[in-house]
């Protein structure tokens, strides 16, 4: 077998340069007629480097003919490596991802004879690489089984991965995932200093900072990507930004800005798209151009862009993205026009199309298009159906804790320069202890007494200095934990007077109309508004008490879960500030939504008992248990963090009791004056 490779492998190095002055057509004939497989299959090979990236029909073609002859003579790394530069142009060129899939799967069948294993991971990498215009889901997959075949020498393709994997967890909402694989690919670039790859991970967090509405930060770090864009000469990535900008122009309501910058990357196509095969650009583009006409009821001006799209959606084929785009667009237009039907249809279209990729952002906006166009034709059932299904997505994918979290990477990206210099500092400090311990040794028997009145000057200044840096920390996150408070209780006011109080009254004009559906719809509805309501500020703090309100919270999660909670509570009202009640009230709810989330208890004892001078709350459970040390230091792990910057809040003290499959108890102690 090994024999066989070589010679065939000889044969394909030697035979293009024994014709190299003949043209494609020379090579053809010559595999037409070729009486053996290896002759054949270098005439192929002379076809697939004249035609590739000049005559795309052909290269698929051929290429097909060499991965079927190779696997014929068992040389699988051969038809790996066709089957790999077949994708793209299948995918990109031709837009048919499921034949490269296809072509894909059938040398994954022989995988076991694949040695190389740039070859099996570049495999599962190009894969991927098509199922993004299919299902991001099963791409993710891909990505992961590429890293995982790929070898310490293939890094430069598992950055590859780290980066596309960024990407496609980025167009399904999973920022925290994303965040961490574009951090990821963008160290092995820089270490490998592949510049302009780090770039595209730099844009991949720049499009999060979008996606989570920091737009000033997405704007100053897409203007500086746009100039080291230029400085490269990259212009068909500086079309992707400006239409990335347009689109959060259009988000902070600037119309102006966004126009300017649609036409700015409409104009960069002219130039860069000589042979007029970008049609993702183009649809892209147009799409926002006509949606921005008919947004301004500009109707004349959007159906030139419409028309425009209806050219170019024919070279989409398979490409689901672009018919996101083209679909939203052609919806918008007929429903401005006053053509509903039409408009409904091609909005159904476009949710189906965002759902097959998985794109949620694509997937709640076009909720929010048919609950406008329902709405219209006075179908209301139907408009509120897709209206919850909207609120719905919208609460998933853009919760405080995602956006925190994001903000956390946004400060390791802006310190990083900083932390650099602190390293260099750190050194420069450890170097000096070094040679003063040196110089200790040298006159210790002389100078004793000096050198230990300089230690405990020292260590004096040391302990005061990180007694005053514990300090603004602690000061720190005690006013994060009481601003985001006020921000919770700030929001919950106003879903409860503003939209609980429209809902109200859209359910009395349902119930004077008789429709008992929509009515039951609109309580739940309600029901809904009032317990995220509650869930973001617990007024029963100032209605029933501090005591009364933990028992209230014990009961509901009692009779809403599958947890048997018990509790023995004594009356611990008017021992504090509301402001610590506050605190108290969400330590226990946070200390009982890590066992629902985590334990997988059964269980859980609450008791709350008050002594002299103090307050001692304990949570136990029966559940798995955990390391507390490997739990804390995990970065992703933010209830215990909270946990304790709350207790430190009220001056107070917690202990974890924990061991793996024997459960949990969490003991707090606060004194009271």
């Amino acid at each position: 077998m090994q024999k066989k490779f070589l010679v065939v492998f000889s044969l394909l190095l030697v035979y293009p340069f024994m014709g190299s002055g003949q043209d494609i057509s020379f090579y053809k004939r010559k595999a037409r007629i070729a009486t053996d497989t290896l002759s054949k299959l270098a005439a192929i090979d002379s076809v697939l480097s004249k035609s590739y990236s000049v005559d795309n029909d052909t290269f698929v073609k051929y290429s097909g003919q060499y991965i079927e002859l190779a696997k014929e003579i068992d040389s699988i790394s051969l038809a790996a490596k066709k089957a790999m530069n077949l994708q793209l142009i299948l995918s990109d060129y031709k837009n048919e991802p499921r034949r490269a899939i296809m072509i894909i799967d059938g040398v994954l069948a022989h995988k076991y004879k694949i040695k190389d294993s740039f070859l099996l991971g570049g495999l599962y990498l190009k894969r991927g690489k098509a199922n993004l215009k299919l299902n991001v889901k099963e791409s993710i997959e891909d990505y992961a089984k590429a890293i995982n075949n790929f070898s310490t020498k293939d890094s430069i393709y598992i950055a590859d991965a780290y980066l596309f994997s960024g990407q496609a967890y980025s167009n399904i909402g999973k920022f925290v995932a994303a965040s961490d694989y574009y951090e990821k690919a963008y160290r092995f670039y820089e270490k490998r200093k592949e510049y302009e790859y780090m770039l595209h991970a730099r844009q991949g967090i720049i499009t999060m900072f979008s996606m989570n509405g920091f737009y000033d930060k997405a704007e100053k770090e897409r203007k500086d990507l746009i100039e080291t864009l230029k400085g490269l000469e990259n212009k068909k990535y500086i079309i992707t930004e400006y239409y990335n900008q347009a689109i959060d122009y259009q988000k902070t309501g600037n119309k102006e800005l966004e126009l300017a910058y649609l036409l700015k990357a409409d104009s960069l196509l002219t130039i860069t798209d000589n042979t007029q095969e970008d049609y993702i650009n183009r649809i892209d583009v147009n799409a926002k151009l006509a949606e921005y006409y008919i947004s301004n009821n500009q109707l004349f001006k959007a159906k030139e862009y419409i028309k425009i799209l209806d050219q170019w959606i024919g070279k989409a084929k398979q490409d689901r993205l672009a018919k996101i785009s083209y679909n939203g667009a052609k919806a918008k237009y007929y429903h401005a026009m006053g053509l509903d039907n039409e408009a409904l249809q091609f909005a159904e279209d476009q949710l189906l199309f965002a759902k097959a990729v998985g794109h949620e952002d694509d997937i709640m906006y076009s909720h929010l298009l048919l609950s406008n166009i329902y709405s219209e034709t006075g179908k209301f059932k139907k408009s509120l159906e897709n209206k919850n299904a909207y609120l719905n997505l919208r609460d998933s994918l853009y919760n405080k804790g995602t956006a925190q979290f994001l903000a956390y990477y946004q400060t390791l990206y802006e310190t990083e320069k900083k932390e650099k210099k602190l390293v260099e500092k750190n050194t420069n400090i450890q170097l000096l202890e070094k040679d003063n311990e040196n110089f200790k040794k040298i006159v210790f028997f002389s100078s004793l007494a000096v050198v230990l009145l300089f230690g405990l000057i020292l260590l004096y200044r040391n302990q005061r200095y990180l007694k005053s840096n514990k300090e603004v920390q602690e000061k720190f996150s005690q006013k994060l934990l009481v601003s985001q408070e006020l921000e919770r209780k700030r929001i919950s006011k106003d879903l409860h007077d503003g939209l609980g109080q429209r809902l109200l009254l859209i359910k009395n004009k349902i119930v004077a109309n008789g429709d008992n559906d929509t009515k039951k719809m609109v309580d739940d509805a309600i029901d809904e508004v009032r317990s995220i309501s509650r869930d973001l500020h617990p007024f029963q703090l100032q209605e029933m008490g501090i005591t009364k309100a933990i028992e209230y919270t014990l009961t509901q999660i009692d009779e809403n879960t599958t947890l048997f909670i018990s509790s023995e509570i004594d009356n611990i009202d008017n021992l504090f500030t509301k402001e610590q009640e506050v605190n108290i009230y969400r330590i226990v709810q946070e200390a009982l939504n890590n066992i629902l989330k985590h334990a997988k208890a059964e269980a859980s004892r609450v008791t709350i008992k008050k002594l002299t001078g103090n307050i001692v709350i304990s949570v136990k459970d029966n559940g798995v248990g955990f390391d507390f040390t490997e739990k804390y230091q995990n970065i992703k792990s933010l209830g215990l963090k909270t946990l304790l910057e709350r207790t430190r809040f009220l001056n107070g003290q917690m202990k974890v009791k924990s061991i793996k499959n024997n459960g949990t108890i969490i003991i707090f102690q606060f004194p009271v004056s």
